[in-house]
């Protein structure tokens, strides 16, 4: 397995919607310190320069950290700013015309929500992870299909790193660790904390 695609598992962090680098930066970092191994970057509410700016710091930080940085549903941006990979949603992009223009060594998430003959398909296109959820509600994504905790434990004949991800916080994380995901996608539960990195910490010790 190349380096970039090492140890798929324990925080995945994705970021909040925050048109503040200075705070997103500082707010990453403090995830980082704290333990996160995999951030996402996913802002919908900043496109264009802004968004190639936040991502090229992100990328520094991420590389100080010796963390891979995933760009959410944006292959062009994860190749200016020479991410670590690509995370895709079902409408997002082929996982084969992302790989043929990543190449070989970046890593390709995709999400499959509930649905494991799409998981199937994901891993057979050459997906490096597959993300179920939402596994808890989500503010988020509040309309989002349920992923059952049975369906981690089906997933494991992929062979692939599962993220778990969807209303996921101290209280319930656990359980979905113990049915089977490699890795829990944060966004509120971990943001939204007085302490970011104390909360980082308690999410990363659970695993």
């Amino acid at each position: 397995m190349q380096k970039n695609k090492a140890a798929l598992g324990g925080l995945y962090a994705i970021t909040a919607d925050d048109t503040d680098t200075a705070q997103l930066l500082a707010h990453v970092e403090a995830a980082l310190s704290g333990g996160a191994r995999i951030l996402q970057y996913r802002n919908k509410r900043v496109h264009g320069a802004a968004a190639l700016e936040q991502a090229q710091q992100l990328q520094a930080l991420c590389t100080r950290y010796a963390v891979p940085l995933i760009i959410n549903d944006d292959v062009a941006l994860a190749l200016a700013v020479d991410a670590a990979g690509v995370h895709l949603g079902i409408d997002d992009g082929d996982i084969r015309a992302a790989r043929q223009q990543l190449g070989a060594d970046k890593i390709i998430g995709a999400s499959c929500y509930n649905n494991l003959a799409l998981a199937t398909q994901a891993a057979r296109l050459g997906a490096d992870y597959v993300a179920f959820g939402a596994c808890f509600p989500s503010a988020t994504k509040p309309d989002a299909p349920r992923a059952e905790p049975q369906l981690f434990r089906q997933a494991r004949d992929l062979g692939l790193p599962i993220v778990a991800i969807g209303g996921i916080n101290l209280d319930n994380a656990a359980s979905i660790i113990t049915a089977g995901a490699d890795a829990i996608a944060v966004i509120g539960a971990l943001w939204q904390a007085d302490d970011i990195q104390v909360r980082a910490r308690a999410f990363t010790q659970l695993f």
